[in-house]
């Protein structure tokens, strides 16, 4: 017995080594392990630039560790290893490095360091009077180039055509540190480029935009481009043989998909319903990714109004209208509601923000529409409200306030008074010109799609027949129809969400109209920026090839914004 017992703790011996020498190569060395010992600081030593970290600036390291001994650092980019408690390094290419300071051989810390390369930092003068004028106004562009280690400098300036100096020489490029004052012979956005060589090696290219007024007073039309900025443009009809009217990039996102922006005071409104415009199954009703963003005129503050990031999918803000102190919006298909222009950084809940009218709230529910009728544009006009519905009861419903019910119903109410107008059309949007008592509106029906013009009175008389909207339809200079995109998978959206012509704008001093087309025939009308010439009672490309969404005009006249 005695045997067997030494032979048993003989066993446990043996497993207990193996189990606790046996494992030791899964541990790693104590030098390999982060301290809390070993900590260090950097900053840029150079005289100038101290806030930045660019290529070729003195960085200075220095340890403030607990612990004493031999510092020794790596700075990450192959570089030999340096020795001491405060030492310096220029990095010779921008990136990301891991900066490792060890003390004794044992123990050490690591932090990042960002090094960014060295570009022209641009930027326009001030300027008399705070805009520059297209011929008129010298402007001066500074540059900040940082060069800490004073390296040989080459410059090559790139102007936009239509440049001349002070004098009125054109130029078109320059070799100068400083190429003096320039002119501009084009309204828009005017781009400078500068490229810059430091001892023979090129830089990234500095740009700047110059944005050059119009010389007479007129409107400003402002469109959302698809994946780009809120863009700006002169509504010039008599600009001078040789200037164009380019666009001004203002610089503010255009968002997701901004199916609606208006113009109101000084403000521009951006209705984005976000990414989830069409269809999808929220369940949980987390996938909303919507908001109401407020732009000044000159792009210079953008605050957020409305978001319901977060919420519902389909409470996302859609289309608007305003209205005193008032912006109107609906969600995806089920009713309007209102927020004060005065409101900034709310966040959208049902209960702080009911319906001012849904589907269920007037006389068309099961009597021209039912639940989840899609929504599009809306307007009002003399006191009655003008309701685009694209799908689950298709055209344009009418109502007064008067005609909102107090509680919701399931049918069984008589429809209100004003009465459909298209009935059984999908318009999509709509403007109305009350100094010319025109109604223009936009129509996707297979066979039947374009751009509309009538009265209200022709608008009645059109009823619920597609082929009475023949007379009304407006065709392009060349003869064409503008038909918007309304295949699934070729445009954006699916049956009765299709975005072709998602808005319209007046210019009230010409009557024309302006509106972006996604077009189903690009070979015959191409996508673009649109407008209705009241004057030839024909429509013309303003910019032919981008793709936008909503548009919106600013009729206070202005050289600039």
């Amino acid at each position: 017995m005695k045997t067997i017992t030494q032979l048993t703790q003989y066993l446990l011996i043996i497993l207990l080594g193996y189990f606790t020498y046996g494992c030791f190569d899964n541990i790693p060395d104590i030098e390999n392990l982060p301290s809390p010992d070993v900590n260090f600081t950097y900053e840029v030593s150079d005289d100038t630039y101290t806030l930045d970290y660019y290529v070729g600036a003195t960085v200075k390291f220095q340890s403030i560790s607990g612990m004493d001994g031999d510092c020794v650092w790596d700075f990450g980019d192959g570089t030999p290893t340096v020795t001491g408690k405060e030492v310096t390094h220029k990095y010779a290419a921008a990136g990301s490095f891991s900066v490792k300071l060890t003390i004794n051989g044992l123990k050490h810390s690591t932090k990042p360091i960002m090094i960014k390369d060295i570009v022209p930092i641009m930027s326009v003068d001030s300027v008399a009077g705070g805009i520059c004028e297209v011929l008129t106004t010298p402007v001066s562009i500074s540059v900040e180039l940082p060069n800490p280690e004073n390296l040989a400098e080459e410059y090559l300036w790139l102007f936009p055509a239509g440049t001349t100096d002070e004098a009125g020489n054109p130029v078109s490029t320059s070799t100068l540190a400083d190429p003096g004052k320039l002119k501009f012979g084009h309204v828009g956005s005017q781009t400078v480029r500068l490229q810059v060589k430091l001892a023979g090696r090129s830089l990234e290219e500095g740009k700047v935009n110059v944005q050059v007024a119009y010389n007479q007073d007129v409107p400003t039309l402002y469109y959302a481009v698809k994946g780009g900025n809120i863009m700006a443009l002169k509504l010039a009809t008599n600009k001078p043989a040789g200037m164009n009217i380019y666009p001004y990039d203002m610089g503010v996102s255009s968002g997701k998909h901004p199916l609606n922006i208006l113009f109101n005071d000084a403000s521009l409104y951006i209705l984005d319903c976000g990414q989830q415009f069409t269809f999808v199954d929220d369940a949980s009703g987390i996938m909303g990714d919507g908001r109401i963003m407020i732009m000044s005129k000159d792009g210079a503050k953008v605050e957020t109004m409305l978001s319901n990031i977060g919420g519902p999918a389909f409470n996302d803000p859609f289309y608007g209208y305003i209205e005193g102190k008032y912006l109107y919006f609906t969600d995806r298909n089920t009713g309007i509601k209102t927020i004060e222009l005065k409101d900034r950084n709310r966040i959208h809940t049902p209960a702080e923000f009911p319906f001012k009218v849904q589907n269920a709230t007037l006389g068309y529910y099961a009597n021209g529409w039912s639940y989840g009728a899609m929504n599009a544009c809306f307007t009002k006009v003399d006191g009655v409200w003008y309701w685009c519905k694209t799908f689950n009861g298709n055209g344009i419903y009418r109502f007064t306030d008067g005609d909102i019910l107090p509680t919701a119903i399931t049918g069984g109410q008589p429809a209100p008074a004003s009465g459909i107008a298209l009935s059984g059309m999908s318009p999509k949007s709509l403007v109305w010109d009350s100094k010319k008592q025109m109604f223009y509106f936009s129509v996707y029906d297979t066979g039947y799609e374009g751009f509309y013009r009538c009265r209200l009175d022709q608008l009645n008389e059109i009823g619920g027949t597609k082929s009475n909207l023949a007379p009304y339809k407006i065709l392009t200079t060349t003869g064409k129809t503008v038909t918007p995109i309304t295949d699934t998978g070729k445009g954006e959206g699916s049956s009765g969400e299709f975005i072709g012509i998602c808005q319209m704008a007046l210019d009230e001093a010409t009557g024309d109209i302006y509106f972006g087309l996604r077009s189903a025939f690009p070979n015959e009308v191409k996508s673009g920026l649109m407008r209705y010439n009241s004057s030839t009672n024909k429509i013309e490309h303003v910019i032919e090839g981008v793709e936008v969404y909503g548009v919106a005009i600013n009729n206070g006249k202005s050289k600039l914004f």
